[in-house]
Formats: C-alpha cells, structure tokens, sequence
C-alpha cells in the first residue's frame, strides 16, 4: 500500500480499509485530501480485495470542501476543484469492489456527498448529516445530485434548502444510509453487511454494480434494454456457471473468481 499524508490506507484479509485522517481539518476536502483519495480508489479497484470500507478519524467524518482551499482560487481554479470531487465520486461507483460507507461522525456537504456516493452506509447513532450551504452562502449544489439519487425531492429539498442537520436514525429512514447502530456496534455492523455484499462471484458482483447505476437514471424500457443484455451475457460467465451448477446439484458453490 502506498503511504499517504491525509490517509490510511490498509489490506484487511479480502478488505481494503480507507481512512481519511485529517482530523484537525474535519477531514476537510482539499485538493490534495482529494488526489489522495482518488490513488486509494484507484489503487484499490486494480486490487483483488472485495470491499472497501471508507472511514474518518475524529470528531466529522467529512466537513466537505475545504474552504481555506476554495476561498484562494479563482472561477477555474474552483471548477478545476469541483472536477475533481466528481472524479473522486465517479470512481467510488467505478471500482468493482463493494464500497461501505463507515460512519462516525458529522458528514456535511461534499462529506454528506461521500455518505451518498458509496454503494452502503452504516452509521453512528451519533453521527449527523447535512448540506449546510443552503443557510450559508454557498449552496450545496454537487454534494446534492448523490443525495438527490437516495433520499428523494422533498427530503432533498429540505436538507438543501434548511441547510439542518438529520441525525442517523433519520437518514436510515430516508435512505441515505443503510443503518443507524450504537456506536459501539458500529464496526462489527459495517463489516456484516460488507460480509453479506460480497459474497459469490467477485466478477460477476462488480458487473452487477456497474450495470445497476448505468441504469438507475434511464427511463424504464432503456432501463431494460440495459440489464437484459448485461444479464444475458452474464449467464456464459464461469461464476454464473458454477452459481447455477451448485444450485441444481445441491452443493456448496465453489466460486472460480
């Protein structure tokens, strides 16, 4: 594993865990917070784990956009910053591997982005989530298409526009995360629900999650039209052989990927 200033980055059995660890930041948003980001993902898509864990060290899971970073750039430096972000976002979905958001704390703005980027969610019963510009002067406009995708209009509309937090048990509820645990389960319940993502065919998960978000947003015959092609050409694949193979002869499967 490479060695990163803002990240800890380690291989737990068949899990990569990413933790951002600027705590003294918030874990903040910087540009080079983000690069990082973006090499872990990267790094850990090319790897033969299957699920990643993203974490936070400290009292915020992510306060989103480092404004100390923002404030000192002109109009293209801030577009450049926001490309990046979504280049960070669309890798988190790219990566064939199952990725689990851990959640311990506050999430707010582009950190509530994150929350809603990752394919699962567990938080602290403690943790917050928000999209605060909406109260300030800068609204939450990119954190909010993630979230939009999870929670709905009118749920999205009021964390936009109140810019107030929701606590854990409210975004389960609405969908943004998966679960609401004690904080003291909050890692056994990340990695059971991590554990139940990944099973069966490596190869044949990474498809299926590429394919439910290339068709999430289409209309609903394009939607098909999507998912009956990948599906069919996945029914040759040798994990969808041996799936249906250890079905039909009743036995446990043993998987070739």
């Amino acid at each position: 594993m490479a060695d990163y200033e803002h990240l800890l980055v380690k291989q737990d059995g068949d899990t990569i865990r990413i933790t951002m660890n600027r705590p003294e930041r918030r874990n903040a948003l910087s540009e080079p917070h983000l690069r990082e980001l973006l090499a872990a993902f990267e790094d850990a898509g090319r790897s033969d784990a299957t699920g990643i864990v993203l974490g936070a060290e400290g009292r915020a899971f992510s306060a989103g956009h480092d404004f100390a970073d923002v404030a000192s750039r002109d109009l293209a430096g801030v577009r450049d910053l926001l490309k990046l972000c979504t280049k960070v976002m669309a890798t988190i979905q790219e990566v064939p591997q199952v990725v689990i958001a851990r959640v311990q704390a506050i999430a707010t703005a582009a950190g509530c982005q994150l929350v809603a980027t990752c394919d699962l969610a567990v938080a602290a019963e403690s943790a917050a989530f928000a999209l605060p510009g909406g109260k300030g002067g800068w609204f939450c406009h990119t954190p909010a298409v993630p979230v939009a995708r999870n929670v709905g209009r009118k749920r999205l509309m009021e964390l936009a526009l109140t810019g107030d937090p929701v606590d854990a048990r409210t975004a389960a509820e609405w969908g943004l995360v998966n679960y609401a645990v004690p904080d003291d389960e909050l890692d056994a319940r990340t990695d059971a629900l991590l554990a139940r993502a990944t099973r069966g065919s490596r190869f044949g998960k990474g498809v299926g999650k590429q394919t439910l978000y290339s068709q999430l947003d289409r209309p609903e015959a394009d939607a098909y039209a999507v998912a009956v092609e990948v599906m069919a050409s996945l029914s040759q694949s040798p994990g969808a052989r041996e799936g249906m193979a250890s079905f039909l002869e009743k036995r446990p499967a043993v998987w070739p990927d």
